[in-house]
């Protein structure tokens, strides 16, 4: 009588004839999958071994998944929520990305992409040390490059402020939030600048 393949699926086996088990002195045909030695993680699933019925069943009951892993690290693996602690690229509120470009603010769409590129690389201020990611999100907002020294910062607020304040703009308040930005972003700056 035939193997009925969903069966031998559902119960784990992968049965071409080719493989032979793993197992030393084995002659049988390796049709379950086992963990191999390199074990899954940032350079892809891993490698499997394969063993017949009987040697599948004695590296199960003698497998340790906690084998190498600190204290610290098996009662964090054993926690209820283990895996859940990060978000995914794909499934965090901002995909990966520190911020969209604004389009209305460059006349060429490329010069919108590379001053993405430009922010998230680390530069460093004037006294040496690297600017962090709120800092250069701040002079992203104020256009400024990241050897701007003190006198500038002020200039280019003032400029800010006065090209998106209110009371220049006729009344006009729908350039508050980015005028909210503006402020924002030097007082975050005047600190360290």
């Amino acid at each position: 009588m035939a193997a009925n393949p969903k069966n031998d699926r559902f119960h784990g086996r992968v049965g071409n004839g080719e493989r032979r088990c793993a197992a030393v002195g084995c002659a049988g045909a390796g049709e379950f999958r086992a963990p191999g030695e390199q074990r899954p993680g940032f350079d892809g699933p891993g490698d499997y071994r394969w063993f017949c019925l009987d040697h599948v069943r004695e590296f199960n009951a003698a497998y340790d998944w906690f084998a190498g892993m600190s204290p610290e690290e098996i009662l964090a693996a054993q926690h209820p929520t283990a895996g859940w602690a990060s978000e995914s690229r794909a499934f965090s509120p901002t995909a990966g990305i520190d911020f969209a470009p604004r389009w209305a603010d460059f006349a060429d769409p490329l010069e919108a992409i590379s001053s993405r590129a430009r922010a998230s690389a680390p530069r460093a201020r004037a006294d040496g040390k690297l600017l962090t990611a709120d800092e250069r999100r701040s002079l992203e907002v104020l256009g400024l490059g990241h050897e701007a020294d003190r006198g500038e910062l002020r200039r280019r607020y003032s400029a800010l402020v006065r090209k998106y304040h209110p009371d220049r703009n006729g009344g006009d308040r729908s350039f508050e939030a980015r005028l909210q930005q503006v402020v924002e972003a030097y007082q975050a700056l005047r600190k360290v600048l």
